[in-house]
């Protein structure tokens, strides 16, 4: 499903080409669950964001599904983040004054998911039902919100 070949990341520091990966092989399996590990600047954030496609390598591969991502475009690179891979991020990057279920609402309406009216009253369950999710407490606001997540697939 996802292979990196050889990736290396250099970035420029002043007149100093600094090695951020130098080589790096990995292969991942569809549903394997990986932690990666290591000391502080060793380079985990840079390959996390090369494999999320946030950041772009100096030399080597990224595969993704047997298709090279040499060549990917700006459009191939959005599909990828907007209907492949997931992000959970240190600081939770939501919108605080905003529900739970508004933050979810606004990234899969970003992602194209057609999201039923609210007067409709099914917006809720076809959210929910969308991210194989359940929402403890809707109407808290995100810092203080609770929601469980299940390992159903994504529909799109």
């Amino acid at each position: 499903m996802l292979q990196l070949r050889n990736i290396k990341k250099d970035y420029m520091v002043a007149d100093t080409k600094v090695h951020a990966l130098k080589g790096i092989d990995l292969e991942f399996r569809e549903s394997e669950f990986v932690a990666i590990l290591g000391h502080s600047g060793c380079g985990k954030t840079t390959l996390l964001n090369i494999i999320g496609g946030l950041d772009r390598f100096s030399a080597g591969d990224l595969i993704i599904n047997g298709r090279s991502t040499r060549k990917f475009t700006d459009a191939d690179w959005d599909a990828y983040r907007n209907h492949s891979i997931g992000f959970v991020f240190q600081s939770y990057n939501l919108i605080p004054h905003q529900t739970v279920l508004a933050n979810v609402e606004l990234a899969l309406t970003i992602s194209g998911c057609r999201i039923p009216s609210a007067a409709a009253g099914r917006r809720r369950p076809c959210v929910k039902s969308a991210l194989g999710i359940s929402f403890r407490r809707s109407r808290t606001k995100c810092p203080a919100a609770r929601c469980s997540v299940s390992p159903s697939p994504a529909p799109w």
